[in-house]
């Protein structure tokens, strides 16, 4: 039928571009996509070849190919830096988690700077534009090939004659040197993959794995998951890639028609029955609604399954996920054919080689990124790249529920995330640099740590060509700024747009509203309309929020708040009060009070502040926004922050 009405199609689409393209509307690229039918052509994977022999001495080495090392060392080319490009013996093609591990949906950072006329017509505008757009024109899609993708990273590679590539290596340490108490990498001790060992010296290591290993074995300080809000045993959960075949043009519409989903040329995502599966271990795996990316070959990679229980820092953990997901897999298959009649004829065709580890290690760098960074769309002056994806916070390991956090419209990334504190000589690029659990549920998309890679390979050049380190370069107001001037030479786009301030900070409890989200009791969702911090607070939430708390913080709430409930016949239903409040944090305390006077005794002891007790309008009906402000006073005693402009003083 399409090919029956090919010629109809052509002319109509012609004249509409011709309608449009003179007012700007349309652009070619628009024009190829919309009269595509056959997605692409299958694409073979180009070998790698890693170099012959490695120089004793670099400039910067880069470990790790996940998208950020191949920016990063990039970047150094360019800059006229001598590179070495080095991973471990998993990795045969470039691009990591997103080729290796067939994460193949990106999660954007739109511009709030869209246009305003007809902007589905016009070319998006992204934030993160330099190398992460030279290589996402490679495909130009919300979905890209895995094959494509590699290749495109590798020929990028391999046009820059000042990177040297070195895969499947059997290990990489650090070289560290300490004088003065002062410690620094200096370099970086390899074996090979033919067993030999090599050591190479170099000014500068920008580490781009994933969790940080180099950073870490070079004694770098971390969190460790939700450690930074006093959770020392969750992250979040991980997820194991699989693909099913047999996808033709007329399928992948029908994947799109169904209810409540939403499809462009190369996503689907939605099915949300996908979650009703009954997992063979509700323990160890459940799944959630389908995140599906295209393939040129006829494939689809599916992203949903959840994989909990898993350590991202324990190699056994990791592969014993990667067993599970595989094994759970073909059932996942099995029961998307029966539930799904689109579905029916494809097959199951395999898991990625590669765990999707979504947390592991936060650095303790000379920033730290804070919710209350993304939640107002904080800039900074040392800004070397933007964001603005939802703070996604997936299911944690331990098999609690994720959430959406907010939406923020666009918020900085300082250079100093990248810079270790008390460790000279190396930088964190990805997802494992210097950002707060909470914030790193935006921060940690692909095109954010592909900006910072680039700034990072900008900023090795700019330090040895004005022969100061790396802290000195991020301390240094003017440094910086000449900094950004080069990147934004070499393409990238750091400008900021005048954007109004979010109407939730004009609310007089915006401050309880930050400390409570930034422990997770509660989200905005996508429009940031699901605070309701004026809303009614009843005793069942307000219970809840305190249980949750007082897990977290045993030391400060070490009473065990049996029975606390009992007097109440439909605690959700039970409007609370200033006093029934005050009476279960002191039950939380295991505060030893009189009978009503719970209040006066959380008073007396400087633990809820006057004016917050003043703010309140009702004190038999407290609001939300009246119980998050309860909350944020009690956190400013049992949150230690990392920043001292952090969430807790907005």
């Amino acid at each position: 039928m399409l090919r029956r009405n090919w010629k109809k199609l052509t002319l109509a689409a012609l004249a509409a571009f011709v309608l449009l393209a003179g007012a700007g509307l349309f652009t070619f690229r628009h024009l190829q996509h919309s009269l595509l039918v056959n997605h692409g052509v299958p694409e073979e994977l180009l070998p790698v070849v890693s170099v012959e022999t490695v120089s004793d001495e670099y400039d910067v080495v880069v470990a790790g190919t996940d998208p950020e090392g191949v920016t990063a060392a990039i970047s150094s080319a360019r800059n006229g830096l001598k590179v070495l490009l080095v991973d471990g013996h998993d990795r045969q093609i470039l691009g990591g988690l997103m080729t290796v591990g067939w994460l193949n949906m990106i999660d954007l950072n739109y511009s709030p700077k869209q246009p305003f006329f007809f902007p589905q017509l016009r070319e998006p505008h992204y934030l993160n534009k330099g190398i992460f757009q030279e290589w996402y024109n490679a495909f130009d899609g919300t979905s890209f090939d895995v094959n494509v993708a590699a290749n495109a990273f590798y020929k990028m590679v391999k046009a820059e004659p000042n990177i040297d590539l070195l895969m499947e290596t059997q290990s990489m340490e650090p070289v560290v040197e300490t004088a003065d108490g002062e410690s620094k990498v200096t370099g970086m001790n390899l074996v090979l993959k033919d067993g030999s060992r090599k050591t190479v010296q170099a000014s500068a290591v920008i580490d781009a794995t994933q969790n940080a290993d180099v950073a870490a074995a070079a004694g770098a300080g971390f969190t460790l998951g939700r450690e930074d809000i006093g959770d020392t045993k969750s992250v979040m959960a991980s997820t194991l890639v699989f693909r099913m075949k047999g996808v033709t043009q007329e399928i992948w519409q029908k994947l799109g028609k169904h209810e409540d989903t939403g499809i462009d040329r190369m996503s689907v995502w939605g099915y949300n029955e996908a979650r009703e599966y009954t997992p063979s271990d509700p323990t160890l795996v459940r799944m959630r609604g389908l995140n599906i990316g295209r393939q040129n070959d006829g494939t689809i990679l599916i992203n949903s399954m959840q994989l909990f229980g898993v350590d991202p820092l324990d190699p056994e953990s990791i592969q014993k996920g990667i067993e599970v997901g595989t094994a759970e897999a073909p059932r996942i298959v099995e029961y998307l054919k029966q539930r799904f009649p689109e579905m029916a004829t494809l097959e199951y065709d395999g898991v990625a080689s590669e765990l999707y580890l979504r947390e592991s290690r936060h650095l303790k760098s000379e920033y730290r990124l804070t919710l209350a960074d993304v939640m107002e769309n904080r800039t900074h002056w040392d800004d070397i790249a933007f964001g603005s994806y939802p703070v996604d916070i997936q299911s944690t390991n331990d098999g609690r529920i994720g959430t959406v956090l907010m939406k923020p419209s666009q918020y900085g990334v300082p250079l100093r995330t990248l810079i270790p504190q008390n460790l000279e000589g190396l930088l964190v690029v990805g997802r494992s640099a210097g950002f707060d659990t909470a914030p790193h549920g935006s921060s940690r998309t692909i095109p954010v740590g592909m900006a910072t890679a680039q700034a990072a390979g900008a900023a090795v050049k700019l330090a040895q060509y004005k022969h100061i380190t790396l802290h000195e370069l991020a301390a240094s107001e003017s440094e910086v700024a000449e900094l950004q001037k080069m990147l934004r030479k070499q393409g990238m786009d750091l400008s900021r747009p005048d954007l109004p301030e979010p109407e939730y900070m004009k609310h007089k409890d915006y401050a309880g509203l930050l400390t409570v989200a930034n422990m997770y009791l509660t989200s905005g969702g996508y429009e940031n309309d699901g605070w309701n911090i004026d809303g009614d607070a009843n005793v069942q939430r307000f219970f809840n929020a305190v249980r949750v708390v007082r897990s977290l913080h045993p030391d400060f709430f070490p009473g065990e708040m049996q029975g606390v409930l009992a007097s109440f016949a439909d605690p959700a239903a039970q409007a609370l009060t200033l006093e029934t409040a005050a009476g279960l944090i002191a039950s939380a305390m295991d505060l030893s009070v009189p009978q009503g006077g719970a209040l006066d005794a959380l008073v007396a002891d400087g633990l809820l502040q006057s004016g917050t007790l003043e703010s309140i309008g009702d004190t038999n009906k407290l609001t939300n926004g009246d119980f998050y402000m309860l909350l944020h006073d009690l956190a400013a005693h049992f949150l230690t922050p990392e920043n001292p402009d952090d969430a807790l003083k907005p």
